[in-house]
């Protein structure tokens, strides 16, 4: 996953439960030189004042979430520049957002991959967490629909129901640099 100018920069989202971290983490291991960057674990720097994506007020929520996109964009260029494959696990509903990372990432190539396990699977995951990590949700098939729409031939729209997480991080390695690229 390096293109000539130095690493790529990957981009992995998919809805609560489609085994975002686990994959993120699972490929940074395999790469020489890596680092993840955790949407959970960035927003968790905030320790006073800290509001959801989709909690109250809607306006801080949004702004909060701006903040977070740019500082993992902000991580991802100082470890691409210092010669690390930076991997985001983040949250990308919809095209604008997706817009807005790869302008952030600019010059870097960005690849982006959705991992799209299906709804059910998703839901089964999620509910099979550790309770302090479930994440409470019941618009999959409002976000998936979405995410459909908007994302049209963007990026990598990967089936991992078939895949155990080991698998799906060989097949990113593998294949990212060609099937996930962002034009």
């Amino acid at each position: 996953m390096r293109n000539g100018g130095g690493p790529d920069c990957l981009l992995v989202t998919g809805m609560p439960g489609a085994g975002k971290s686990t994959v993120t983490r699972l490929v940074a291991q395999r790469l020489e030189r890596s680092a993840r960057l955790g949407g959970d674990e960035v927003n968790a720097m905030i320790v006073n004042g800290f509001v959801w994506a989709l909690g109250e007020p809607a306006d801080e929520a949004a702004r909060q979430v701006e903040l977070l996109h740019r500082n993992l964009c902000a991580l991802a260029n100082n470890f691409s520049d210092a010669g690390f494959t930076p991997l985001i696990d983040a949250m990308v509903p919809n095209r604008s957002t997706l817009d807005n990372f790869r302008a952030l990432l600019a010059p870097r190539r960005l690849l982006f991959v959705v991992l799209a396990p299906g709804i059910e699977a998703c839901r089964y995951r999620n509910s099979i967490r550790d309770p302090a990590d479930r994440f409470d949700f019941d618009g999959y098939e409002a976000l998936e629909a979405a995410m459909r729409r908007e994302f049209g031939d963007a990026g990598w729209w990967l089936d991992t129901a078939p895949l155990s997480p080991d698998q799906t991080a060989e097949l990113i390695v593998r294949e990212a640099g060609r099937r996930a690229v962002v034009t």
